[in-house]
């Protein structure tokens, strides 16, 4: 992303429902040029603007941050979700700690199978629908197949800061590809242990007992 659009973001960041000309003094271009980069941050859903009345007269336009938007500056949210799931390690448990990280895996991949009718779909269409959605969370993904088995490589994870002190959310990209693909994923390589991707293999065999070609 340029610097000037990551400009619009820090600014927004730190003065949410801003106008296109305070945005443009802001940042030091022209208004026109602001209207670029943000009609380019609407269409990525980092940027959403809304009406809000100023004194008299017409309605002024004003833009600020979406979630994704927020999550484009990741140290907030990190330092914020190490923190609280540190306090839940103290207060429950190991075990239900862990079911509580596999229950949000289970909750996604729920959000995963609501996206489709799965029992309909054939391989071509899972993957689609699986690479799709693990790109939404912020995975970047390869799959790759032959006679013998499905391989799937996340180069990147949305979840490694966290990961480094809380490996179990890695029950969560595990879950989605389970459910979208119905059979249980084998990790043969993690980030976490300083590999260069995290890889995820299931056999045919498995997926052609539950998935149609």
């Amino acid at each position: 992303m340029g610097s000037t659009r990551n400009a619009v973001l820090k600014y927004l960041l730190n003065h949410q429902r801003s106008t296109i000309n305070e945005l443009a003094k802001a940042v030091k271009i022209s208004p026109i040029s602001v209207r670029h980069h943000i009609a380019r941050l609407e269409k990525e859903a980092l940027v959403v603007s809304s009406e809000e009345r100023h004194g008299v007269g017409r309605p002024r336009r004003v833009y600020f941050l979406t979630e994704a938007g927020m999550e484009h500056f990741p140290g907030r949210t990190i330092r914020f979700t190490n923190r609280l799931l540190d306090e839940l390690k103290e207060t429950l448990p190991g075990e239900q700690f862990a079911r509580l990280m596999s229950s949000m895996g289970a909750s996604a991949a729920e959000d995963l199978a609501a996206t489709g009718d799965l029992d309909q779909m054939g391989l071509d269409e899972r993957l689609k629908l699986l690479k799709n959605w693990l790109t939404k969370e912020g995975f970047s993904v390869q799959v790759q197949r032959n006679e013998k088995e499905l391989i799937i490589k996340e180069t990147s994870c949305p979840y490694f800061y966290v990961g480094q002190n809380h490996g179990e959310v890695c029950s969560i990209d595990k879950a989605l590809i389970a459910k979208a693909l119905s059979a249980d994923p084998q990790r043969t390589s993690c980030l976490l242990s300083g590999d260069n991707h995290c890889t995820y293999t299931i056999s045919m065999d498995a997926i052609k007992q539950s998935v149609t070609s």
